[in-house]
């Protein structure tokens, strides 16, 4: 297929890669920051502009930071939109708000033609390594026509419901990922200030009921200060945050979650918002011992 990628950074490039790589024929522009010479290497075309991208392109996909970037990518001039004809399908794969995208839709839709969100999660090792799993909403038809190409970017592939579903369902991601990367912060500065080596603590856990991805990946990147970002403390808030605001417009009480934005916030205050979310634990170690933050690393 000839498939148009708009948003190559830590998540799109590698995404844009295997689709790349599976055979496809891609399609980039430079959005936010140059677009990787590792795509252009391998034949992909630079398009002088996001409208441009949907002309040559069956399918577009959107991989860019937030709702307002997806607003842009989409509708600026020489926008996504600008380039669309009928029967042509927008994935927008972002983390953005459910409302927005409901709106984007019906924006699309208007002109002949179909829009899933496809939110992921998985991080940029998932990416790499194509085992995301993708959280669409959409039209069945829509779904059973992109499958293949979410096939190869990820590992579970699942049509959770209509418009905007994706995204409610990447929110319920997230505050379970944020939620968990707290918990094991938490465990491991209690265990560090208790006189104990976390690297054992981690190792113990690992083989009990409290094991999990975010202990295995993030708790070691916790143990070897390897902050540098896969995901960004910055997209983990703007992502709590949305899943905040969904709970208000729902009723819905979501304290832990309210408890972990904070934290990320403290996180970014500290000069973190470029960090890898595993990087919160730095707010517990600021808790316990508040002379970290004149300590140099």
């Amino acid at each position: 297929m000839k498939v148009g990628f708009v948003g190559t950074g830590i998540m799109g490039r590698p995404m844009a890669r295997r689709l790349q790589d599976a055979g496809h024929q891609l399609f980039i522009v430079k959005h936010r920051s140059a677009p990787p010479e590792e795509l252009l290497d391998k034949g992909a075309v630079l398009a002088d502009s996001a409208m441009e991208v949907a002309q040559t392109s069956e399918v577009v996909f959107t991989m860019v930071p937030d709702t307002a970037a997806v607003e842009d990518a989409l509708f600026r001039n020489l926008g996504v939109a600008a380039g669309l004809s009928p029967g042509k399908v927008v994935v927008d794969m972002s983390s953005i708000s459910p409302s927005a995208t409901r709106t984007f839709a019906e924006r699309v839709r208007r002109l002949g033609c179909d829009y899933l969100d496809a939110p992921v999660s998985g991080g940029d090792l998932g990416a790499r390594e194509g085992n995301l799993s993708i959280m669409v909403g959409g039209t069945p038809e829509a779904f059973a026509r992109v499958k293949p190409l979410f096939e190869v970017m990820g590992k579970t592939v699942t049509l959770v419901g209509q418009t905007g579903a994706g995204q409610t369902c990447k929110v319920a991601n997230q505050m379970i990922v944020g939620i968990n990367i707290a918990a094991v912060s938490e465990a491991l500065v209690l265990a560090s200030k208790a006189g104990l080596d976390p690297v054992r603590v981690r190792e113990a856990l690992l083989g009990g009921f409290a094991s999990s991805r975010v202990l295995d990946v993030h708790g070691r990147r916790m143990i070897d200060r390897a902050f540098e970002p896969g995901g960004r403390i910055e997209l983990h808030q703007k992502d709590l945050g949305l899943a905040l605001a969904e709970a208000g417009e729902l009723g819905v009480a979501v304290p832990m979650t309210s408890i972990c934005r904070d934290l990320m916030d403290e996180c970014a205050a500290h000069g973190g918002a470029g960090w890898d979310h595993s990087a919160l634990i730095r707010a517990y170690e600021l808790l316990a011992d508040p002379e970290l933050d004149s300590r140099p690393g």
